[in-house]
């Protein structure tokens, strides 16, 4: 082998190892998916026996707990071609002619262990052998559930994603794609990511059992197994035939036309073999699975040229650049406008206007710059066609991107945060919009989009929530398009709205990263806005710590949100009725803190109610403040704090005794010893 091809073969090695670590750890990646096949299958041709070409992603971060995956979590074969999934089938025609395909979606793989039917821990796939602890953040996923229908030990495979609808909602503005925030919901430190982990779903595609399997001859019959357990698998369907390929061809273009409106991001189509037997007999290579493919979507990646860049502010301040470019068709739509996400991702292109670039449609809905390929030239901007049919006739000019230094809608000064260049001014026209457009959809209140909003500030008729509430008929009917009936049932649907509870209240607000979940918890924790008022004027930010799922990071966002909120808040309170949150507290256990830790016979979260409707609060972490600490099976190192700081604990059984008591019962709050003659 000559030495250019070794050095070739080091250079491609490293890379791939490079960004498979900023892919898997760091939800970073620096290039598409398509190009980063690009190396792999370079290297496969070079050097098939390479060792990174048989790994499955890098170790686990140091510093996280780390789960030895029972069932190793391997790759799969990849095709791009009809050619490649006729080549699939006959190589694995001795394995049966009965094939399942499900769609291949794009976001973070996860394993769900499940003990008698109780959750025990979830863990990401790491480098297939080893991953990384992520119970605590899994559990906050919407439709993991906690305890299965039966009471089996299994090992679940599947695939976090974030419906699309609710990215381009809440989060367009802090990531380029719903994938990053799946992995970095999962792996951060509770309650301090971008994303809230409830916005979240799970979408299962195999099952392992480390005994007792029910019987089954067929994959497709372990997904129904699963579905009636509890937990939903990612849709799939079967191809019996003579000919199984026609029609798993047929199938990915099928799937090719409605990719665009799918609720989830796709990437491609798995193909598997459905018998379980054959499976076996076909069994793995090094590196993958023999009875299974992952057919992916041909890139849809293209080039144009850089014309001009527009930049827009977002409901929660985020001024982003949008990339003017010249015509360009991908995927079969005329692209003009792509995103360049934020001010860091313009530094990190290096890009210029006048450039080369390389664009894809990311789910085939938001199109993005992924590569600078250099200045352009007039010839790049010959024969292109604008969407209606006409011919474009734009002229090449190369210049700097500027950064802008005010808001581009308020002519307020910005404000550099990380990457994010922001708009700290609640008064700015955009961002008004924007919250306005929020509160509606949070409330669901019908017949009050975007188009209407507009109408009503350019009429200025309204200029921030509280002036929605003081609309009058009149002034609605008199709009462009707007009937005696529309403007009835938009007051209407306004007064629906004139009372909400604290809960509702502050997820309508449009706090950044307090999502409904976030703010119910907030609203238990306060019970009345005065009392949450009180705190943001004269409490401390480490009481909003002690609810679980809150840390630093978010208590601050969400404190620092009131204050500048609390003129409209004050405006508001003087319209509508903002309800007392349901108080938990108030019973046998009043007054009195625990921590619940380790394996339990039931859900953390069910004994964590129980707690709280009888008096008590439910904190996450030990401290010499806490009175008991609840420990199941395997405690670990809360078990040890708590037992070094003198902590009284209790089985969960002794709990049991306690909530069991009748609400006559009477304790004190004091740590003098009064609760243990109830135990």
């Amino acid at each position: 082998m000559s030495d250019s091809v070794d050095e070739r073969i080091k250079f491609l090695s490293a890379e791939i190892a490079r960004h498979s670590e900023l892919y898997y750890n760091h939800s970073a990646p620096e290039i598409s998916d398509s190009e980063f096949d690009v190396l792999w299958d370079e290297l496969k041709k070079l050097d098939p026996d390479n060792e990174v070409l048989h790994r499955v992603g890098p170790e686990p971060l140091p510093g996280t707990e780390k789960v030895e995956h029972m069932f190793p979590m391997l790759s799969l074969d990849k095709g791009t071609t009809d050619d490649d999934i006729i080549h699939f089938v006959t190589q694995s025609t001795s394995g049966g002619k009965r094939y399942l395909a499900q769609p291949k979606l794009d976001g973070s793989a996860l394993s769900l262990e499940y003990i008698s039917g109780n959750l025990h821990r979830a863990a990401t796939r790491g480098s297939g052998e080893r991953g990384e602890d992520v119970t605590l953040n899994a559990k906050l996923v919407a439709n993991i559930p906690t305890r299965l229908n039966y009471p089996y030990t299994i090992h679940v495979r599947g695939e976090v994603v974030m419906p699309l609808k609710i990215f381009e909602e809440k989060y367009s503005d802090v990531s380029p794609n719903p994938r990053n925030l799946c992995s970095g919901a999962l792996r951060q430190k509770h309650g301090d990511g971008k994303a809230d982990a409830s916005d979240l779903i799970f979408c299962a595609y195999d099952v392992k059992f480390p005994s007792d399997p029910p019987i089954a001859n067929y994959d497709s019959e372990l997904l129904d197994w699963l579905k009636k357990a509890g937990i939903e698998p990612a849709p799939w369907k079967i191809f019996e035939s003579e000919t199984p390929e026609d029609e798993m061809i047929e199938y990915t273009k099928e799937w090719s036309l409605k990719r665009p409106s799918y609720e989830y991001e796709i990437d491609g189509i798995v193909f598997k073999v459905d018998e379980l037997d054959n499976r076996e007999k076909l069994g793995f290579t090094a590196h993958h699975p023999r009875w299974a493919l992952a057919w992916k979507f041909p890139s849809q990646e293209a080039h144009s040229v850089l014309l001009d860049v527009d930049w827009q502010t977002g409901r929660t301040g985020s001024v982003t650049p949008v990339a003017r470019i010249a015509p360009q068709m991908v995927g079969g739509v005329t692209v003009e406008n792509v995103t360049l996400h934020n001010v860091g991702e313009v530094e990190r292109l290096g890009i210029k206007i006048g450039d080369k670039v390389k664009i894809t449609r990311r789910g085939d809905v938001i199109p993005k710059i992924i590569e600078n390929l250099g200045p352009a030239s007039s010839k790049d901007l010959q024969d292109r066609y604008h969407a209606d049919g006409t011919k474009f006739s734009g002229t090449l000019s190369h210049r700097d991107i500027i950064i802008p230094q005010i808001c581009p809608a308020c002519q307020r000064s910005l404000t550099m945060e990380g990457a994010f260049l922001r708009c700290l001014s609640l008064d700015c026209d955009a961002r008004t919009a924007r919250s306005l457009t929020y509160w509606c959809r949070s409330l669901e209140i019908d017949g009050i989009g975007e188009k209407l909003i507009e109408t009503l500030l350019d009429n200025e008729l309204i200029t921030s929530i509280s002036d929605m509430y003081r609309l009058t008929h009149n002034q609605l009917s008199e709009l462009d398009r707007m009937g005696d009936k529309s403007a009835n049932n938009v007051i209407s649907e306004l007064n629906k709205t004139r009372t909400l509870n604290l809960a509702k209240f502050l997820h309508a607000l449009g706090l950044e990263r307090i999502g409904p979940e976030v703010a119910t918890s907030i609203s238990q924790h306060f019970t009345s806005l005065e009392k949450l008022l009180h705190w943001v004027d004269e409490g401390e930010n480490s009481e909003l710590t002690e609810i679980d799922g809150i840390g630093e990071k978010v208590a601050l966002i969400f404190r620092d949100g009131i204050i500048k909120r609390r003129t409209l808040i004050d405006e508001l309170r003087e319209i509508i009725t903002v309800t007392d949150e349901g108080e938990k507290s108030g019973g046998l256990l009043e007054g009195l803190s625990f921590c619940i830790t380790g394996s339990l016979s039931r859900p953390r979260k069910e004994i964590a109610e129980e707690i709280k409707n009888v008096g008590g609060k439910v904190v996450s972490s030990v401290s010499g403040n806490l009175d008991y600490l609840v420990a199941g099976e395997s405690a670990g190192s809360k078990l040890e704090k708590a037992e070094n700081l003198g902590v009284k604990i209790l089985s969960e059984k002794d709990l049991l005794n306690l909530v069991k008591k009748s609400d006559t019962d009477e304790i004190s709050s004091s740590k003098t010893g009064t609760l243990d003659d109830w135990i």
